[in-house]
């Protein structure tokens, strides 16, 4: 059985290796992830979609910095690298590069993972990324 931390560490290897068909095998078919974007489709295929854009549109790579596992949950910190490649929340993409922190919260059912509740920093990956002016 595939615990809850090592599920979640899995998630980050395929966002790595944008392997993102492998999801399935680590997601619930009714998987809920709680910090999609407004209009994202649900459940594992939902997941895998909102994985790819992230991977393949905004170039997002994920260093984990650390994992606290308990009983069916698992939070991953981590700092989520990419480029401003493609428009996000109706801003145009600029091309240039940020790293910002990221927190992703898993509950696991089983063997797979059944919710994600993520948190990354907007505003800083917008002004990093050039799309949001400094003040």
């Amino acid at each position: 059985m595939l615990s809850v931390e090592r599920a979640a560490r899995e998630v980050e290897e395929i966002l790595a290796t944008r392997a993102y068909d492998r999801l399935r095998d680590v997601v619930t078919e009714d998987f809920v992830d709680h910090g999609a974007p407004p209009g994202a489709s649900t459940g594992a295929d939902g997941y895998v979609a909102t994985l790819r854009f992230v991977g393949e549109q905004l170039g997002i790579a994920y260093q984990v910095v650390g994992v606290i596992a308990s009983g069916d949950d698992a939070v991953v910190h981590t700092i989520a690298r990419g480029s401003y490649t493609a428009p996000l929340l109706g801003i145009p993409a600029t091309g240039r590069p940020f790293a910002v922190p990221a927190m992703h919260w898993y509950r696991a059912r089983g063997d797979r993972l059944a919710e994600h509740w993520g948190v990354i920093d907007q505003l800083g990956m917008l002004t990093q990324a050039g799309a949001l002016p400094l003040t």
